[in-house]
């Protein structure tokens, strides 16, 4: 046996098991490292905001903490009108309950000339089998709802901690990078940096801006039609619609929509109407205007992203995947050289002329 191959052996081994020893470690920290990676973008989109509180003279934490109160103040109150809501239309569709069930009953009594009654069947549902089987399924999954709600607490806590701990350190951390790297890679790491802040502050500002014209076009459509809550939907609509990717604008005008055929089905068309044309405007007019300077990025590009990020980190990667993209294109659009078209390559790109433009030769 060769004097080499013990040690080759050992050292197969000692590599197999760092391997199989970094692979456990990263499936058991994958959590904390994905509420490390949004705290870090949350960092980066609000970084804007406290270096301008900064310049003004205020410390870097103080003018965090006031950030972060305004963004904690701006989502209790959305959630609080949101609940209320909510509660209402729980109350209310409890309250008519009887009488909506009174009149299917009535229907089908006519309809196929049977004899129901409301009161037998409530008392043949409450001594049913599956109904006492569901009542000790829900007792026993009460712990695990009371689990799941606390770990979304300290999962929202860690990620403020280190969201709070990036934004006003964020020079710091800065210098600490930067010093162990060499002065070539400095620029480079400073400038990426700037470009994420830049860009993810800038999508979070614009997707801001169209919530609250969103909201305030949809207020005044829900006023106008007498719908009821409408601040608490015309805030879920200008949120949900902007910072939800994909399917945010589907889910945001849901609940109008549904709340508006509880006083008149005409409104609930009504308001499918107005959601239809505004997102139209808000595409072709309203979004290219105030994110030509921030996130210009390709609509096939950012759906594309967000396909992308949802595969690969959810929720997640769905949310961060738009700032992300632009961010990497910004970046390789300051390295990548351009060079002029050549007159055959401008010819063959240009824009087709209308068809009422074009001069056919005439005949002889």
């Amino acid at each position: 046996m060769p004097r080499w191959l013990p040690r080759a052996v050992i050292l197969v081994l000692a590599l197999v098991a760092c391997f199989q020893l970094g692979s456990w470690a990263f499936h058991q920290l994958i959590g904390l490292l994905l509420n490390i990676l949004i705290a870090f973008f949350l960092a980066l989109a609000v970084e804007p905001a406290v270096t301008r509180m900064a310049a003004r003279g205020m410390r870097r934490g103080l003018a965090t903490f006031l950030v972060f109160l305004g963004v904690f103040v701006a989502v209790a109150g959305f959630l609080a009108l949101l609940g209320s809501m909510l509660a209402g239309q729980i109350v209310d569709i409890v309250a008519s309950f009887p009488r909506y069930l009174d009149s299917v009953i009535g229907s089908i009594n006519a309809t196929f000339h049977t004899e129901l009654s409301r009161l037998e069947i409530q008392d043949s549902l409450l001594h049913s089998d599956w109904l006492q089987k569901y009542v000790q399924n829900s007792a026993s999954g009460v712990l695990d709802v009371s689990a799941t709600v606390l770990g979304g607490l300290f999962k929202l806590l860690t990620i403020g901690l280190f969201s709070f701990y990036f934004a006003a350190d964020g020079p710091r951390l800065r210098r600490a990078l930067c010093s162990v790297l060499p002065p070539a890679k400095q620029a480079e790491v400073l400038r990426a940096w700037e470009i994420a802040v830049a860009k993810t502050g800038g999508y979070l500002y614009s997707r801001g801006l169209m919530a609250l014209i969103s909201g305030i076009a949809h207020y005044i459509l829900f006023v106008i039609l007498d719908v009821p809550y409408a601040p608490a939907l015309a805030v879920w609509v200008g949120l949900v619609s902007q910072f939800i990717p994909t399917i945010g604008t589907y889910l945001a005008g849901a609940l109008p929509i549904l709340i508006a055929f509880t006083v008149n089905p005409w409104y609930a068309l009504y308001v499918l109407g107005f959601v239809v044309v505004y997102q139209q405007f808000e595409n072709y007019v309203l979004q290219p205007k105030l994110t030509s300077k921030t996130v210009d990025i390709h609509p096939a590009v950012a759906f594309g992203s967000v396909v992308a990020g949802t595969a690969l980190l959810g929720a997640v990667g769905a949310l961060i995947a738009i700032p992300a993209v632009a961010t990497l294109q910004a970046f390789l659009g300051a390295y990548v050289r351009r060079y002029e078209l050549t007159r055959d390559a401008a010819a063959s790109t240009a824009p087709s002329r209308p068809w009422s433009r074009v001069r056919l030769p005439r005949r002889r």
